[in-house]
């Protein structure tokens, strides 16, 4: 196994572990429920496998950032849908979230700070004026482009099917652009970063803080 396969594979086990189930089991549970009985029924379970995973995160000690942003997002949709007696409503704070996250995406992109640096910046704890060398930054800003396309494809995607009001169509389309593309898009952009860091021949973050000068062996801790 390759060191880029082996850091693909812990990068998303990170991600797997820390936000499958809170953004899994709640809307599953949610479209089940509201099949087989009332709407205030499917709401009462969606908030209460939330509040459940929440405790369990607690009692686990894990990280419970995840689960506590679930609690309040499943809480929040599900008064959305129950105050409009419709269970498509559940499904309109991941509308106004995609517009959100195309916007700041967007934003970044122009203002040339891009998303993706940032992104790592807050996960790795990575120095922020090493992201912003001009042999450094445009593999952020490229991943961001490419991020930002996702972003609106997605954004325009949930729309249109939010808009016909099929529920079940609308939780599928939903799934799909959430967690398993998420994956898919996290992983070529961790591909395409490292390459695009290597051709630009910048230094690496440990070569940039330890004020190494050229010539430098590049980034090696991930993008």
């Amino acid at each position: 196994m390759t060191n880029l396969t082996k850091d693909i594979i812990s990068e998303l086990k990170s991600f797997i572990k820390g936000s499958t189930m809170d953004a899994l089991i709640p809307p599953i549970l949610f479209m089940i429920m509201q099949n087989l009985f009332t709407l205030s029924v499917a709401a009462l379970v969606a908030i209460g496998s939330a509040g459940i995973l929440f405790l369990y995160r607690l009692f686990k000690k894990e990280k419970w950032q995840y689960a506590i942003i679930g609690f309040v997002g499943v809480a929040i949709a599900s008064g959305f849908a129950y105050i409009a007696g419709n269970a498509k409503n559940y499904f309109l704070p991941d509308i106004i979230g995609a517009i959100f996250t195309f916007s700041i995406s967007l934003i970044s992109v122009v203002a040339k700070k891009p998303l993706a640096a940032w992104v790592s910046h807050l996960t790795r704890g990575w120095t922020i004026d090493w992201f912003w060398r001009k042999d450094i930054k445009p593999a952020y800003q490229e991943v961001t482009l490419f991020w930002t396309f996702f972003f609106f494809l997605r954004l325009v995607i949930l729309i249109s099917v939010f808009t016909s009001g099929n529920t079940l169509i609308l939780f599928v389309s939903n799934f799909i652009l959430g967690f398993p593309t998420t994956i898919l898009i996290l992983t070529i952009s961790y591909i395409y970063g490292i390459w695009r860091l290597k051709t630009l021949k910048g230094p690496g973050i440990d070569e940039y803080n330890d004020n190494k000068e050229p010539p430098w062996h590049g980034q090696r801790k991930g993008f």
